[in-house]
């Protein structure tokens, strides 16, 4: 029997930014985007992509922004919402406006480069994976507080559903269709991250980890370690536990 050796090709990439006041990222993170995109599209690597931005009822310039973005190329895309949603809100909706059949969910401060982008692909493509998620190797630059409450959350969840992401959180998730259309995502808050992986592991997907350069934000305002959030990440983890546990109807 002849094994066929043609690499897969992915026909479309999807790419999208949850942003909520990002008027100071957004230019350069679409920038970033485009730029591999169009790499890998030249490559062969993928045969179409798009780019979504969506805009969780910013109160800057966002929201102006995105939609010049919008005008100037059609690969271009923006979902407004007229009320804030937060985290969780924010990446259904842009899963839900994704078209492509490979997605990926990133932050508007872009966290790593681009390029680590590539590497992904293949992975997921090479090893026939249907999820590749991505940890920071080195941490050093987000703060001590932001380090402590990361690893305890990780271990928590590592205790909780037995997963074994090592950076669970980590804005860096590509998924197949396949995935997209098996999980639904109940989470608002930040946990929508683990939710993410949680339900997809269950589901018998393959998830595998790669490490990439990390780059904290230097402008605008994190929120993901106020006690705010982190209260509403434990309860919705607590939520889907018992739900997991439940017996089946």
């Amino acid at each position: 029997m002849t094994v066929p050796l043609e690499p897969e090709r992915f026909a479309k990439l999807s790419i999208f930014f949850p942003m909520w006041n990002e008027e100071q990222y957004i230019h350069r993170a679409v920038r970033a985007a485009k730029e591999i995109c169009d790499q890998l599209v030249a490559g062969g690597e993928i045969g179409d992509y798009e780019l979504i931005v969506v805009d969780d009822a910013s109160t800057d310039r966002t929201a102006e922004y995105a939609d010049a973005l919008v005008e100037a190329d059609h690969r271009i895309r923006v979902v407004h919402h007229e009320r804030n949603r937060k985290l969780g809100g924010s990446i259904k909706s842009g899963f839900a406006a994704a078209t492509g059949d490979v997605v990926l969910y990133t932050d508007a401060d872009l966290p790593f480069e681009m390029i680590e982008l590539v590497r992904a692909l293949r992975v997921l493509r090479n090893y026939e994976a249907d999820m590749v998620s991505a940890y920071r190797l080195d941490r050093t630059g987000e703060g001590l507080r932001r380090a402590v409450y990361s690893w305890i959350y990780n271990w928590l969840i590592q205790l909780s559903f037995g997963t074994r992401l090592r950076d669970i959180n980590f804005a860096f998730k590509l998924c197949r269709r396949r995935v997209l259309e098996a999980v639904t995502l109940s989470s608002e808050g930040s946990f929508i991250d683990a939710e993410l992986v949680i339900r997809a592991q269950k589901a018998g997907f393959t998830i595998l980890q790669i490490g990439v350069d990390y780059f904290p934000r230097t402008r605008g305002v994190s929120t993901l370690s106020s006690l705010g959030v982190i209260r509403t990440m434990l309860g919705e983890m607590i939520r889907l536990r018992a739900e997991l546990k439940a017996p089946a109807a």
